[in-house]
C-alpha cells in the first residue's frame, strides 16, 4: 500500500476510533490526544510491517493503551486511573458503530469561535495534523496548537455531550462551507487554491449528506461545492494566475462533478423550505448550464440573488447581485447597487468590493476610475494570485491609455 493510501485509510479510521473512545470515556481532550498518538504509531509501523488484518481494532487497542497511560500519569484523576487500570484493554474487535457525525457536531459546539470550530474539525474529523492545519491557515504551528488546545478545554468546560444535536446543523454546514471556501479561494498566500481543504470539505459534506439525505440544505451545500469545484482546473493559468469566470475554458470544467452537482441541485430545490445553500446551488447550476459565458441566463441568476438577499441578507450577496444586475441592465445599474455597500463596515477595506467596482467601471468606459479601483483592490487582498491579476488589469488599462494618448 502506498504512503498516500496509508494516509487515506488513517484519515478515514481515526475519527471512527475517536468516536468510540469519546463514547466510552467521555473526555474529548484526552481521547483525541490518544488517537493522534495511535495514528502516529501506525504511520511508522504499517509501512514497514504491513497493515494489520483489523486496522480499526489495531488503532483502537493502541489508542486505548495510550489513554490509560495518560490517565495513570494524571494524579488529579486518580480515581479514574484506578478504574481504568483494572480494566482490560478492549479486544481487537470493536463495535461496528461510526460516530464520526457526532464528532463533527461536537467540534462545532457553539461555545467555540468559528476559527476554533474549523481547526478542531480539521484535526479531529478531517485527520489533518496540527502542522498541516497551521500551514493551511498560514499561522505558526504553536499558534494553531494553542488554538486547538483551548477549543478542547472550552468543550470540556461547557460540559458538551456526545450527541447528534440537530439544532447545531446550520453551524456544521457553515463550518464546512468555510473550509471549502478557504480551499477554493485561499484568503492569503501565493496559490489561489488549497486543494486538500476543498477536498476535505467535500468529503465531510458527503458524509453528512449520507446520514441526512432528506435535508435539502445539506443536499444544496454538497451540490454547491461540487459545481464550484468543477471549475477549479480552469480558474488558473499554467503559471497559477487567476482566470475570471467569463474567460474560463468551460470545456475544462469537470463534467462528472457538474453532472452530479446538477442532479443534487435539482433534488435540493424540491424541499419544502428554501434555504441559502439551495439557492446558491441553483445559481451555480445556472452558470454550469451555460456553454459559454455569453449564454448565461443572467436574468435567472439575478432573480435567484434577489430571493437569496431576502432570506439571508449579506453584503457579499448584494455584491454578487450587483454583478448580475449589471449583466442584465448595464454597468451603471450595477454600480448604483454597489454604492449601497459603501457605508457597510463589514465591507470596509474588502478587496472584492473594489475589484467588482473596477470591473464595472471598466465596462462603463471609466478607465481612470477602473485603474484606481483595481489598484485599491490589489492593496487590500492578501492573496498573491488575486493581487497579480488585479495589478495586471490596472497595467492593461494604463497601457491602453498611454497608447491612446490619454492622460489619467
Amino acid at each position: 500500500m502506498s504512503v498516500p493510501a496509508f494516509g487515506d485509510l488513517l484519515r478515514e479510521l481515526a475519527p471512527q476510533v475517536l468516536g468510540v473512545l469519546v463514547r466510552r470515556h467521555g473526555q474529548f481532550e484526552g481521547c483525541e490526544d490518544a488517537v493522534q498518538e495511535a495514528v502516529l504509531a501506525a504511520s511508522v509501523q504499517w509501512p514497514a510491517e504491513g497493515v494489520p488484518e483489523n486496522p480499526r481494532g489495531w488503532l483502537m487497542t493502541v489508542a486505548s493503551r495510550r489513554l490509560i497511560d495518560q490517565m495513570r500519569s494524571d494524579h488529579a484523576r486518580r480515581e479514574r486511573e484506578t478504574a481504568l487500570a483494572t480494566a482490560e484493554v478492549p479486544p481487537a474487535e470493536v463495535p461496528d458503530v461510526d460516530d464520526t457525525l457526532k464528532l463533527l457536531f461536537l467540534c462545532c459546539h457553539p461555545a467555540l469561535t468559528g476559527a476554533s470550530q474549523t481547526a478542531l474539525t480539521l484535526r479531529a474529523v478531517g485527520g489533518l495534523t496540527t502542522a498541516e492545519i497551521a500551514r493551511a491557515f498560514l499561522v505558526p504551528e504553536a499558534t494553531m496548537a494553542a488554538r486547538i488546545s483551548r477549543a478542547k478545554q472550552r468543550i470540556r468546560a461547557a460540559g458538551a455531550t456526545f450527541t447528534l444535536d440537530p439544532s447545531r446543523l446550520p453551524v456544521v454546514l457553515q463550518v464546512l462551507y468555510l473550509i471549502f471556501n478557504e480551499g477554493y479561494t485561499a484568503s492569503s498566500g501565493d496559490s489561489l487554491h488549497r486543494v486538500d481543504l476543498a477536498r476535505e470539505a467535500i468529503r465531510l459534506t458527503r458524509m453528512v449528506h449520507a446520514q441526512l439525505p432528506e435535508d435539502s440544505e445539506v443536499t444544496g451545500l454538497l451540490a454547491l461545492m461540487l459545481l464550484t469545484d468543477a471549475r477549479r482546473e480552469s480558474r488558473t493559468t499554467a503559471s497559477g494566475d487567476l482566470v475570471p469566470l467569463d474567460e474560463q475554458d468551460r470545456t475544462r470544467w469537470d463534467r462528472g462533478l457538474v453532472g452530479e452537482g446538477m442532479a443534487l441541485a435539482q433534488v435540493s430545490l424540491g424541499g419544502a423550505a428554501l434555504g441559502p445553500y439551495q439557492l446558491q446551488a441553483a445559481i451555480a447550476a445556472t452558470h454550469a448550464d451555460a456553454a459559454t459565458a455569453a449564454d448565461t441566463d443572467w436574468r435567472q441568476v439575478h432573480a435567484l440573488y434577489l430571493i437569496l438577499e431576502r432570506i439571508a441578507p449579506n453584503p457579499m450577496v448584494t455584491l454578487n447581485r450587483a454583478i448580475a444586475l449589471a449583466s442584465v441592465e448595464g454597468p451603471a445599474a450595477g454600480l448604483a447597487l454597489l454604492a449601497t455597500l459603501d457605508g457597510d463596515e463589514r465591507m470596509a477595506g474588502h478587496h472584492r468590493l473594489w475589484s467588482v467596482r473596477a470591473h464595472l467601471l471598466e465596462k462603463a468606459g471609466d478607465a481612470a476610475g477602473a485603474y484606481d479601483s483595481y489598484r485599491k483592490a490589489a492593496r487590500f487582498t492578501a492573496s498573491l494570485a488575486e493581487r497579480r491579476y488585479l495589478e495586471s488589469r490596472a497595467s492593461a488599462i494604463s497601457r491602453s491609455a498611454d497608447s491612446d494618448g490619454v492622460n489619467r
